[in-house]
């Protein structure tokens, strides 16, 4: 047996103001109840809400406090996500691994930002994989990441044993995405820490779910800590016989007797993707129904070359009577 706890921390997000003081609170709280935690998982951009107007480079005041948090409590800690104001000019959602001496070893930018929704926000294009010593290997995949299977498989064929999944979800969807993280798990064969937040981050309902796609813990829609030991030696049982004795999936996918000609994009294959129309939010032609805008969004670059795609709207926000309200990215 090879047990790791670790414990999600669910909790209302403040989009008007930071949050770090909230999260390192329940962070001494979850520990003084459950001193036996060894890692903390929060949601996405917990710490300063969904708004990038609030981005800071990367290494910042808040993540010192991170950082010492790590070392004072001997845990794993990822503070969630935060839009990061990069020095290539872009604006990315990132997340931070920070290990028991308090030194961050790995750090993952979004690869599916949320759009149309999640307008202005840059696209990471590598992977984030780090060891546990003595337990085994993790992964980051950020909220919308999942709904895109190649990035699972791209973390479990490299070794990943636990996907850290933090969200925002606070949309009508959160169902569908539940369903995603349990389908995931099993076809995987890895445990999933699925944690979202409350109020401007989420609907709540995280989720843990082990190689068999059973649930360990599902919250509601209150504040919630939830501590899971997990036994590492169950995924790698389950990657050698199969889930319950069955299904070896991983393993059929490496003796596969095909190569998939969609991921060579200069194929044709996906041909029938180009006739789908711009990447848009929908709105209401004169007969009322439903539709895409016709005119594809502008692109703007990064210094570094990559596309941002842009709109007439601020990114992250609709513009309401009140001033810019925040949408829930995903």
């Amino acid at each position: 047996m090879t047990p790791f706890a670790i414990a999600g921390v669910q909790m209302h997000v403040n989009a008007l103001q930071p949050n770090e003081d909230g999260m390192l609170h329940r962070l001494d709280l979850l520990m003084a109840r459950f001193p036996w935690t060894q890692m903390v998982l929060f949601s996405e951009l917990a710490p300063f809400g969904p708004l990038p107007k609030f981005a800071l480079p990367l290494r910042n005041d808040t993540v010192e406090r991170f950082c010492e948090a790590a070392r004072r409590h001997h845990i794993w800690l990822i503070p969630g996500s935060m839009f990061e104001a990069a020095e290539d000019g872009c604006i990315y959602n990132s997340s931070t691994v920070i290990n028991p001496d308090g030194d961050i070893v790995c750090t993952y930018r979004k690869m599916f930002p949320f759009r149309p929704y999640e307008e202005g926000i840059a696209a990471g294009t590598e992977f984030c994989v780090f060891d546990v010593p003595d337990i085994g290997r993790f992964g980051l995949s950020i909220c919308y990441d999942m709904w895109f299977p190649e990035t699972t498989r791209q973390l479990t064929s490299q070794g990943v044993e636990v996907v850290l999944h933090p969200v925002l979800t606070g949309t009508t969807d959160r169902e569908a995405k539940l369903s995603i993280a349990r389908a995931t798990a099993a076809q995987f064969q890895c445990y999933v820490f699925d944690v979202n937040g409350l109020g401007a981050g989420g609907v709540g309902k995280s989720l843990v779910v082990d190689p068999s796609a059973t649930v360990l813990h599902q919250s509601a829609g209150q504040e919630d800590m939830f501590p899971i030991e997990v036994d590492l030696d169950n995924v790698r049982r389950q990657r050698e016989r199969g889930m319950k004795g069955l299904g070896q999936v991983l393993k059929s996918f490496r003796d596969r007797e095909v190569d998939f000609s969609v991921y060579d994009r200069s194929s044709g294959t996906d041909a029938y993707l180009h006739g789908l129309g711009p990447l848009a939010i929908p709105h209401q032609d004169a007969s009322g129904t439903l539709r895409a805008d016709l005119a594809a969004p502008s692109v703007q670059l990064c210094q570094n070359g990559h596309a941002q795609k842009t709109g007439h709207l601020s990114a992250g926000t609709v513009p309401g009577a009140n001033g810019e309200i925040p949408l829930i990215p995903s």
